[in-house]
């Protein structure tokens, strides 16, 4: 069994892109590709989206990014999903795709406070792509009700920069 204290890169954890309120019986452990595929999400997409959004948007400068008690973490919903978590989603009546980039550790869902920030996680997201000339697979902005989250996904190759609203 893995540990799940394991840091997949300064600001996040194994435990939070695995974490799960499906029960399962193999506890949402990913695979050591798995968790190369995560690592990568994390080291060159949501440490990025993190530095980007505060130090735009919540700080006035890159030095208070360092020093300010004001950093806002990102808060992942979910990352990676087992064979066996996305059954027990279909038994709940949820529909996960059985080709979903979660499944790879490919994909996270992002929590956002409002369709402002959904927004401007997107607009960076989008921006890093470009500017580092990297490309991602999706970018949802999704809502069920009043909750709103960005569906994130890069995967190692054959990358589709499909961008969407899913609205419900």
């Amino acid at each position: 069994m893995l540990d799940r204290t394991i840091p997949l890169s300064e600001h996040f954890s194994l435990g939070e892109l695995t974490k799960t309120s499906f029960k399962t019986d193999d506890n949402n452990e990913p695979p050591l590709e798995v968790v190369e595929n995560l690592i990568d999400l994390c080291e060159n997409w949501l440490e990025e989206l993190r530095f980007n959004y505060n130090t735009i948007y919540v700080l006035n400068s890159i030095e208070d990014y360092y020093t300010s008690k004001d950093v806002e973490p990102l808060v992942i919903n979910q990352g990676f999903r087992s064979y066996q978590v996305m059954l027990a989603m279909e038994k709940v009546g949820l529909n996960p795709s059985k080709t979903s980039n979660h499944m790879k550790g490919c994909a996270v869902d992002i929590r956002c406070a409002g369709v402002e920030q959904a927004l401007r996680y997107m607009t960076i997201l989008i921006d890093i792509a470009d500017q580092k000339k990297q490309e991602f697979d999706e970018l949802f902005l999704e809502r069920r009700g009043a909750v709103y989250w960005i569906h994130f996904a890069a995967r190692p190759k054959d990358n589709r920069r499909k961008i969407d609203f899913i609205l419900k």
